[in-house]
């Protein structure tokens, strides 16, 4: 079984190691990224952005397990 490569965000390699933040699952450009999941929010509220999406982009070759 081949497994697909599937990108939520665009960029990704850029925002290794960070959170970011999307206006929903169907746009995939970052609108703001930080080092904290608290540092996104806070300027996704300042920014006026209800509801973002946001999710940690792992580092290149990491293992996560859930």
């Amino acid at each position: 079984m081949d497994a697909k490569s599937f990108c939520l965000v665009n960029d990704a390699e850029k925002y290794a190691g960070k959170y970011v933040a999307m206006r929903d699952f169907d746009n995939k450009d970052v609108i703001a990224s930080g080092n904290t999941l608290e540092d996104v929010y806070k300027i996704t509220n300042r920014d006026g952005i209800s509801n973002p999406v946001i999710f940690y982009v792992p580092e290149e070759d990491t293992v996560q397990i859930y």
